[in-house]
């Protein structure tokens, strides 16, 4: 701002105070800019054939207004609901930067590739619902950083890996589903994860357990 103190050294003070806010106002991007850039990286990545990301408008500064977009009351983003909407492509870690999103749903699409670190910074999220695609990887250890998660639903994708133990911390899981995938190691059996049942771990060929009574290790070999 060093350049501007001459010109407003020169300007009286109510006027002064009037410039100032106005640049501020136009140098610091605003959450609804940021929120609707994530959002638009997302429909960059994605090929959408019937065209629900039609209204997700870049040069509006409020994401709020598009479709299946929900926001709070201070036009911050909670709900982004994309379930079966025939979407291919892959997600973005610009997913990240949506602070107050509780909902994230993605489910009964074509999606690949990896489930970005960057989700487990979501302290909001309640639910995260990705089932059904065509996602690789391993699960994000970085999504047992969520503390209000509730219900967590991978199944049906090809995740491969271990199921990080860090989930059990996850105090608020409600429903974890990972059926239908390619984990391996041992299903963890504490903390939260006590009280889920067998349903939730079904149809992986190469999971083993529960861990229960010292039988199995988690730590067996050839888990990739």
């Amino acid at each position: 701002m060093n350049f501007l103190a001459p010109l407003l050294m020169a300007i009286p003070s109510p006027v002064h105070v009037v410039l100032v806010v106005t640049l501020l106002s136009t140098l610091a991007p605003t959450s609804a800019n940021v929120e609707g850039d994530a959002l638009y990286a997302l429909r960059r990545a994605v090929k959408d054939p019937e065209n629900v990301l039609e209204s997700w408008d870049p040069t509006l500064v409020d994401p709020c207004t598009w479709f299946h977009v929900t926001c709070d009351g201070d036009n911050r983003v909670t709900r982004l609901d994309l379930g079966n909407a025939k979407l291919s492509g892959s997600l973005v870690p610009e997913l990240g930067k949506l602070e107050r999103l509780q909902y994230l749903e993605l489910y009964m699409n074509n999606l690949v590739g990896s489930i970005p670190e960057e989700v487990g910074g979501l302290k909001s999220l309640v639910s995260l619902d990705l089932y059904h695609n065509n996602l690789t990887g391993s699960i994000p250890a970085s999504l047992s950083k969520l503390p209000n998660l509730k219900f967590l639903r991978l199944n049906s994708n090809r995740l491969s890996g271990r199921i990080p133990r860090q989930l059990t911390k996850l105090g608020n899981l409600k429903i974890l589903d990972v059926s239908n995938n390619d984990l391996c190691g041992t299903i963890p059996t504490s903390g939260s994860f006590a009280k889920l049942s067998e349903e939730s771990f079904m149809n992986n060929s190469r999971l083993e357990g529960p861990e229960l009574m010292g039988f199995v290790r988690y730590d067996t070999g050839g888990c990739k």
